[in-house]
């Protein structure tokens, strides 16, 4: 029995410290639509760009993307895509003076948002044939 419990605590330590490792090595990306009124989406991005938040977001360590897109189909729509190595780079973003520069901008313009998170996966061989590279 002492045996069991001993090869089941090695088991469950070993798939803890993989799915650690796991996660460490994801990206995550967040995609974030801000929504308002008379372009304020659109001067809310162009704002977060000129005053230097953007580049200054873009230095910090673990960000692999911040970029504005303007939807097509709804222009007081603007998209953040934003990408980072990982949840602990995420986390240090959060806690930077950043955040409130960012919060004070939304309130300005009065955005509302939504969010979707993914984590990265590899293309599986089968879809390679679909992208043109």
């Amino acid at each position: 029995m002492k045996r069991v419990i001993m090869i089941l605590s090695a088991f469950l330590l070993f798939v803890g410290c993989s799915g650690d490792k796991q996660e460490q090595n994801m990206s995550i990306t967040v995609n974030l639509r801000y929504t308002g009124t008379d372009g304020n989406a659109r001067k809310f991005a162009e704002e977060m760009i000129s005053s230097g938040t953007v580049a200054a977001i873009r230095a910090e360590e673990g960000n692999l993307r911040y970029e504005y897109y303007q939807s097509l189909d709804d222009p007081e729509t603007i998209l953040l895509i934003d990408s980072w190595a990982n949840q602990k780079a995420i986390d240090v973003h959060h806690a930077s003076p950043m955040m409130t520069t960012i919060a004070t901008l939304r309130e300005k313009y009065d955005l509302h948002m939504t969010v979707e998170r993914y984590t990265s996966a590899k293309t599986p061989e089968t879809e390679n044939q679909f992208i043109r590279r």
